[in-house]
């Protein structure tokens, strides 16, 4: 299947098919698919780390191979920043992507919503709420959206929660972006959480995750191929699909290299042979 099944969009996370940007474009050319969501390259993230001349050769590499990016999956709010960090550092991320983004014609950018140890709750979430105010309106002007992703932080620790930032911001530059998987390594249910955001979903991400049977909530970070975990990934898909769902769908298969596990070696072939073999994976599961 290519890109454009009922205006859905194939793409993924770029650097788990390889570390630098020609391994990345090559690894989805081969699958055949013409868009990629760039995190990191080099080992840095593209929307707010790497220099200036850096982004122009990844830029100038895309374009040259005609390839299109769907997302930056940026570090705003990641699982690397807590509430209580200065917020300067996100919002100046976010300026910074802004133009990056539309050199490129990139819409979405990947956030999460803080960590929040040591804080109560009620301040938790007023203060992600309160800068996710300030960002959406920096994203509006500067003409792009927020994809805020049910992950670490205050918005993804239950559907209620994301329906709550959701609604709070009510803005159209603010949109949900669905990680199948990370349900599973929250102790969530899958399907539960879905079809809360069902209707509103933009943009999702295909990982799959093994429940761990010993751990509250089966929380698990035992990730594996799409279909074979128990994140309904199968299910999910084909609702959405059949729902009309129209967006774009990105692997994320943290199967041979997750991004927050950097103690790991990454052999650069099994990357690429896993990201295939993910990629086509997926393909079946749509068709």
């Amino acid at each position: 299947m290519h890109s454009n099944k009922k205006g859905i969009i194939l793409s993924g996370l770029s650097d788990e098919a390889g570390p630098d940007i020609e391994s990345q474009i090559a690894v989805h050319q081969e699958l055949g698919w013409n868009h990629m969501e760039l995190r990191l390259v080099d080992g840095k993230n593209v929307a707010g780390e790497l220099s200036e001349a850096a982004f122009e050769r990844v830029a100038g590499s895309i374009e040259q191979s005609e390839m299109e990016v769907t997302c930056f999956a940026s570090a705003i709010g990641n699982w690397s920043r807590h509430i209580r960090d200065d917020f300067s550092i996100d919002r100046n991320e976010l300026k910074r992507a802004i133009p990056r983004m539309k050199r490129l014609g990139v819409k979405y950018i990947r956030t999460m919503s803080w960590l929040g140890e040591g804080v109560d709750d009620d301040d938790w979430r007023d203060e992600v709420i309160r800068r996710y105010e300030e960002l959406v309106t920096i994203a509006a002007d500067g003409g792009v959206l927020l994809a805020h992703e049910n992950c670490t932080g205050w918005g993804g620790m239950s559907v209620e929660n994301s329906l709550r930032l959701l609604d709070t911001i009510n803005s159209p530059n603010l949109v949900p972006l669905f990680d199948i998987g990370n349900t599973i390594s929250h102790g969530q249910d899958p399907w539960e959480y879905y079809t809360g955001l069902k209707g509103r979903i933009r943009y999702i991400h295909v990982k799959d995750c093994q429940r761990n049977t010993e751990a509250e909530g089966g929380r698990s970070s035992k990730y594996c191929f799409p279909g074979e975990g128990d994140a309904m990934v199968r299910e999910i898909l084909l609702d959405a699909v059949d729902s009309g769902y129209e967006g774009v769908i990105s692997i994320e298969p943290h199967v041979e290299k997750v991004v927050h596990d950097s103690g790991k070696a990454h052999s650069v072939t099994r990357m690429r042979e896993s990201y295939l073999k993910y990629g086509r994976m997926l393909e079946k599961i749509l068709n």
